[in-house]
C-alpha cells in the first residue's frame, strides 16, 4: 500500500470573498463611484472631490486609510479594498477629517466593514441624506430671521407671516449686550 500525504487546506471569510472577487484599480473607482451616487453619498463641506478616482485611492494607499493591493507588478484589489472605501465615503459624508478617518478604521475586518455600510441601509431615513448635494429640481429659499439666524427651506417653502414673527421673537435680539456690573454696596 502506497502512502499519500493528506493536504488540509483551510479558507477563512476574507480568504473566499478575496478569492472571489478582485478589482483593477479603473474597476474599484468605477464601483464605489457607482455606490456613492445610488446612495446619495457625498464628503460634506468640500473636504474632497466628489468623484472617487484612481488618483484617490492612490493617495489614500498613500496616507494609510487603504491595505496594500496584492499581487506584484500587476496590483489587484478585494472586496476588503471596496468596503475601505465606502468606509471612508460615509465618514467623508459625515464631515470627518481624513486623519480621524484613518483612526475609526484601523485595524477593521472586512465583517466590520460590511456593518459599518449596513448601517445607514437600514434605516428609513438615510443619516446622510443632509449632506447630499440638491437635487436639480429643488428650490431653496432663505428667510433671514434676525442678524444672526436664518431660516432654510430645500422644498422652497416659506413659514405663514405670524410663525416668522414668534421665531424671531423667541430668538431675541442677537447682539451681545455689554456686560453689568451688578454689585451690592
Amino acid at each position: 500500500m502506497k502512502y499519500c500525504p493528506l493536504l488540509t487546506v483551510t479558507l477563512s471569510h476574507d480568504t473566499l470573498s478575496a478569492v472571489s472577487k478582485s478589482y483593477s484599480l479603473e474597476e474599484l473607482a468605477d464601483s464605489v463611484q457607482v455606490w456613492c451616487e445610488e446612495h446619495r453619498v457625498l464628503p460634506a463641506n468640500g473636504q474632497s472631490a466628489d468623484t472617487i478616482t484612481e488618483r484617490t485611492i492612490r493617495y489614500y494607499r498613500t496616507i494609510g486609510l487603504l491595505d496594500a493591493p496584492l499581487g506584484g507588478y500587476v496590483k489587484s484589489f478585494t472586496e476588503k479594498h471596496r468596503l475601505q472605501l465606502l468606509a471612508i465615503r460615509l465618514y467623508q459624508a459625515l464631515g470627518l477629517p481624513l486623519r480621524k478617518i484613518r483612526e475609526e478604521l484601523y485595524g477593521k475586518s472586512e465583517e466590520m466593514l460590511r456593518e459599518l455600510i449596513r448601517k445607514p441601509a437600514r434605516r428609513k431615513i438615510h443619516p446622510l441624506d443632509a449632506f447630499a448635494s440638491p437635487a436639480a429640481a429643488e428650490q431653496w429659499t432663505v428667510v433671514p430671521l434676525t442678524e444672526e439666524y436664518l431660516l432654510v427651506s430645500r422644498q422652497g417653502r416659506s413659514l405663514p407671516p405670524d410663525v416668522l414673527r414668534r421665531l424671531k421673537e423667541a430668538l431675541g435680539p442677537t447682539q451681545s449686550k455689554p456686560a453689568t456690573d451688578v454689585r451690592k454696596n
